[in-house]
């Protein structure tokens, strides 16, 4: 039976009209250009569910299973959490279109954008949910597109037994340095796996220090150079990857986040009640410790509260 998650310390509080009103608790790791732990909080070494931290490893097997863009950017989309704006839209549909297929060939559920201007332009025009708006659409037309490169078959190419699957679940072991403990149907309908936040931190460094030309950082080049993206105008991971040159980063629901910056080292941070509000501070905390500056982290550093529309507190990391 896997291992459950032990859970985390105080890494967060939650500050209103100067009064601390909640703790969130959680865990970090942080890793040397080596790989070797260099700080910590909380549980690193239990299983979590990545969530979509996982996607660029899952972008990488696909690459190594036969994945062929035409354009680094459908790299970067392929690995996204995207915000389901316009370009976004269009390229998942150019992308599908490429290898002869249609929105309807996605498993993912019809959703609304998961970016709120996007969401809020999709119902005045009075539209609704699309499997194209899900933020993981545009993960499955890379997993849609790499069963036909590999000729396997397009049918139940989401579910755990499908060679795609298999050949993603074996990437993201070997990445992680550590056997899966269980493996879980994400939001999208698609395979996710439970791994470390060392496990996580590990692979994201792999990335970030591969030799120029490889699938590695064919994957981290593609997201670093197209960063809208892999998110969209605003979010996190996007304004992360804009602010700090050269660093990979890339949140997952339920509170995960996750960096690699070459030469520097890694953070993977997992906050226990799923906050993503409490996530960027702490991430900022990690990196921190590792040397990296920039004006992009010290807005990150804490996230402001509002009441009435104005500024009353803030999120902020204790780590």
């Amino acid at each position: 039976m896997a291992k459950t998650y032990e859970g985390g310390e105080p890494v967060a509080e939650v500050v209103r009209s100067g009064f601390v009103e909640g703790v969130h608790r959680g865990s970090a790791v942080v890793l040397d250009a080596t790989g070797a732990p260099v700080a910590g909080a909380g549980d690193g070494t239990s299983p979590i569910f990545p969530r979509s931290a996982s996607k660029p490893l899952q972008t990488l097997g696909m690459l190594r299973a036969g994945l062929t863009t035409t354009d680094p950017a459908d790299v970067a989309l392929v690995s996204a959490s995207h915000a389901g704006e316009e370009f976004h839209l269009a390229r998942v549909a150019a992308l599908l279109r490429s290898a002869g297929l249609d929105p309807e060939a996605l498993h993912c559920p019809p959703d609304l954008p998961f970016g709120e201007a996007a969401r809020q332009a999709v119902l005045r025009a009075g539209g609704g949910p699309s499997r194209l708006a899900m933020n993981c659409s545009g993960k499955h037309a890379g997993m849609l597109l790499t069963c036909l490169a590999a000729d396997w078959p397009l049918d139940g190419y989401w579910r755990p037994e499908h060679p795609l699957q298999r050949r993603l679940t074996a990437t993201i072991e070997e990445y992680a340095g550590e056997p899966a403990a269980a493996v879980g149907v994400d939001g999208c309908g698609a395979p996710v796996l439970a791994i470390s936040l060392t496990g996580l931190a590990r692979a994201f460094l792999r990335l970030v220090s591969a030799q120029p030309g490889s699938p590695e950082r064919t994957v981290a080049d593609a997201m670093r150079a197209y960063p809208e993206l892999v998110g969209g105008t605003g979010a996190d991971d996007t304004r992360l990857m804009r602010g700090v040159p050269g660093m990979l980063v890339k949140i997952g629901a339920e509170g995960v986040i996750a960096a690699a910056l070459p030469g520097v080292g890694a953070v993977a941070v997992k906050i226990d009640d799923g906050a993503t509000r409490a996530r960027t501070p702490v991430l900022v905390s990690g990196l921190r410790r590792l040397g990296v500056q920039a004006p992009v982290l010290t807005e990150y550093a804490e996230l402001p509260l509002l009441g009435g529309g104005l500024p009353v507190g803030a999120v902020r990391s204790v780590w």
